[in-house]
C-alpha cells in the first residue's frame, strides 16, 4: 500500500502528533563501538500484518487478559511494537484512557499508513503511529511504562541491537512485556529459554513468565536492570533446536499479527 497523497499525509501528521513531546533518543558518540553480535538462529520472515482475526481474539479475551497481566490501567504510557493492523493499539487507547498515552510502532510504510488511518477515522486523540526500523523501533528516551512485543518478537533480524537501542526508552519502573509462541523461531515463536537468554545479554531482568494459551503460547515481562552493556560486550546466546520427537510432524508455519 502506498500513501495516497496530501490528504492521507495529513491524516498521518495528526496521527504522529501525540508522544513527539517526550524527550529526543539519544545519539551515539562518534567514539561508541556499535558492532553487535549476530543472532545464533534464524529469523521468522514477515509474512502478514495479522496474526489472527479480531473477533477470534477477543473470544479468547486476548488483550483483557494480557493488559490486565502487564498491569495497564488509567493514564499508562504504552509503546506497542510491531502493531500491525492495530488490534492491541485499539485496545491499549481505551484501557490508557484520555490520561494516557500509546506509540503503535511497525516498519512497514504500508501498515503504518493503514493505522495511521484507522486512528484518526475512530478520533483516538490518545494514539500516535511512528514508523521504526528493523533494528531500531525509533522510541523517545524515559518515556513508556511499558512496551508491549506481541507475536513478533521472532521477526526482530537484530535483537541485541534492537534491545539496546529500546532500553532507554523505559521510564525507571518500566517493563517490556512479550507475547510469543513457545517454538522455533523459523515457526514463528521463540523458545522461552533462548528469550530469557538474548534479554539477559542486554541488560533485562526477568520478572515473570506464564503460559498464556488464549494468546497462543506465553507471556513474560522484563525490566532493565544496571548499565547498559557497551555493545561490543554483549555476548550472543547459543540455541540448539530442541530435537523432535520420533513420529512427531513437522511444525508449520503460521502467520503473525
Amino acid at each position: 500500500m502506498r500513501p495516497a497523497g496530501a490528504p492521507l499525509l495529513l491524516l498521518i501528521a495528526l496521527a504522529t502528533a501525540g508522544c513527539d513531546a517526550t524527550e529526543p533518543r539519544p545519539q551515539p558518540t562518534p567514539t561508541q563501538d556499535l558492532r553487535f553480535p549476530a543472532a545464533d538462529r534464524p529469523v521468522a520472515t514477515i509474512v502478514s500484518a495479522r496474526w489472527s482475526t479480531e473477533e477470534a481474539r477477543d473470544r479468547l479475551n486476548e488483550a483483557d487478559t494480557v493488559m490486565d497481566l502487564a498491569q495497564i490501567k488509567p493514564g499508562t504510557t504504552v509503546a506497542d511494537i510491531g502493531a500491525g493492523e492495530g488490534y492491541y493499539t485499539i485496545r491499549l487507547a481505551a484501557r490508557v484512557g484520555k490520561d494516557g498515552r500509546v506509540l503503535a510502532e511497525d516498519i512497514i510504510p504500508g501498515v503504518r499508513d493503514a493505522l495511521a488511518q484507522r486512528v484518526s477515522r475512530e478520533r483516538l486523540d490518545n494514539v500516535s503511529v511512528r514508523l521504526g526500523e528493523p533494528e531500531d523501533p525509533k522510541l523517545p528516551v524515559n518515556s513508556f511504562d511499558r512496551i508491549l512485543m506481541v507475536h513478533m518478537y521472532h521477526e526482530i533480524e537484530e535483537p541485541y541491537e534492537f534491545l539496546w537501542r529500546m532500553r532507554p526508552s523505559l521510564r525507571p519502573d518500566g517493563m517490556v512485556v512479550v507475547v510469543d509462541a513457545d517454538r522455533e523461531t523459523q515457526n514463528h515463536g521463540t523458545p522461552p529459554e533462548l528469550l530469557k537468554c538474548e534479554f539477559a545479554a542486554v541488560g533485562y531482568r526477568l520478572v515473570t513468565m506464564r503460559d498464556m494459551p488464549s494468546a497462543g503460547g506465553y507471556l513474560a515481562m522484563f525490566k532493565a536492570e544496571g548499565p547498559r552493556p557497551e555493545p561490543g560486550a554483549i555476548r550472543a546466546c547459543r540455541h540448539q533446536p530442541a530435537p523432535r520427537k520420533a513420529g512427531a510432524p513437522k511444525p508449520e508455519s503460521t502467520t503473525d499479527e
